[in-house]
């Protein structure tokens, strides 16, 4: 592969995990804040899947990483910013 198609699916994953931090970031502080069971439910469920959404773009990036000769410095600092 070339260089600049890595760079590509990083920036790509990324971006993805920015997102995705972003709309656990808005539901979190929901959970559990509603009259309602079922809207409660839902709101637990939407949360976990953005976590299970996040472990595998992380994934994704440790084996993109790990297929390169050395971790991009970049892709640490973005881990360590999400606390991933």
């Amino acid at each position: 592969m070339s260089a600049d198609y890595d760079h590509g699916r990083r920036d790509g994953l990324r971006l993805a995990l920015a997102i995705l931090a972003a709309e656990e970031e808005k539901w979190a502080p929901l959970l559990g804040e509603s009259r309602s069971w079922r809207t409660n439910q839902d709101r637990a469920v939407r949360h976990k899947a953005l976590q299970v959404a996040q472990r595998r773009v992380q994934t994704a990036l440790g084996r993109l990483a790990g297929e390169s000769d050395a971790a991009d410095a970049e892709l640490a600092a973005t881990l360590a910013r999400l606390g991933l």
